[in-house]
């Protein structure tokens, strides 16, 4: 059993007039993401035969940080709150209280990527492919960022690695740290190496769906449902699906990869 360690979730906490606003190592990580994806992804274009001026290409930086942020905030509503959304539509902006949904990130990149690759007239699968490795990284260290906001955590646990989180008197799975590995250091070198040895469009973008779903699911075994009853009624999703939320849109993720790739190969046919 290991104790939380004694870290608070922000580095600095400051009002301005009566908002309060916080910086916070869940946000930083993000940003040092969004740089290593910056110095690193135009290595990836490269190998790929995809050449960007340095003005387009930090274009193309800022159009999937708007994904990952706009497509992340509008997700966690639609998927985790529509209830409250719907009621006051102003909560989308309550980002002091948090919330961020990977799939409605991803969903955000995907479009705002789309549009910068029709607007500079590439392929989309091609860019795609070397962008997911990164994105993969970025996961990860949201990940670390989740567990340092003692967030997220998984059901009870007795072995040696479970982790007493701040509030709780029992020792739980790490679950954010399991999410890290696989969803994010795993797959960051998976999905690295495929752009480095494979030309063909679309394979690394759609083995992401799978890689991220298949994990993801499994995690969602011991990692905690989110505590909102309005999608729970019965104890089941929508109460009539017997699974998470997480689970049932990483049932989608995997079933769009799977799609893909055979669209990929029977194309090449």
């Amino acid at each position: 059993m290991i104790q939380f360690p004694d870290i608070k979730p922000y580095i600095l906490k400051f009002n301005i007039g009566s908002f309060p606003l916080e910086i916070r190592y869940y946000g930083l990580l993000y940003l040092i993401s969004f740089a290593l994806g910056y110095v690193f992804v135009r290595k990836n274009l490269h190998n790929r035969g995809i050449s960007l001026s340095k003005e387009k290409y930090s274009d193309l930086i800022f159009y999937l940080a708007l994904g990952v942020i706009i497509g992340g905030r509008f997700g966690y509503m639609l998927f985790y709150a529509l209830p409250e959304f719907l009621g006051n539509p102003l909560t989308l902006f309550y980002v002091h209280k948090g919330g961020m949904s990977f799939h409605g990130g991803l969903l955000g990149v995907i479009i705002f990527g789309y549009i910068f690759a029709r607007k500079e007239k590439i392929s989309f699968l091609g860019g795609a492919d070397v962008v997911m490795p990164w994105a993969a990284l970025g996961l990860g260290l949201g990940r670390l960022g989740n567990f340092i906001n003692a967030e997220l955590y998984g059901s009870p646990t007795d072995l040696p690695w479970g982790v007493v989180f701040p509030g709780e008197v029992i020792a739980r799975h790490p679950s954010q740290l399991y999410e890290m590995f696989f969803e994010g250091i795993l797959m960051f070198f998976i999905l690295q190496y495929m752009v480095k040895h494979t030309q063909k469009e679309g394979l690394v973008f759609w083995t992401f769906f799978i890689l991220y779903g298949v994990a993801r699911y499994l995690v969602e075994f011991i990692r905690l449902p989110d505590n909102i009853t309005s999608l729970y009624p019965n104890g089941l999703l929508y109460g009539v699906l017997p699974m998470s939320q997480g689970q049932f849109l990483s049932s989608i993720m995997i079933i769009a990869g799977i799609v893909g790739l055979i669209f990929i190969y029977r194309k090449k046919k």
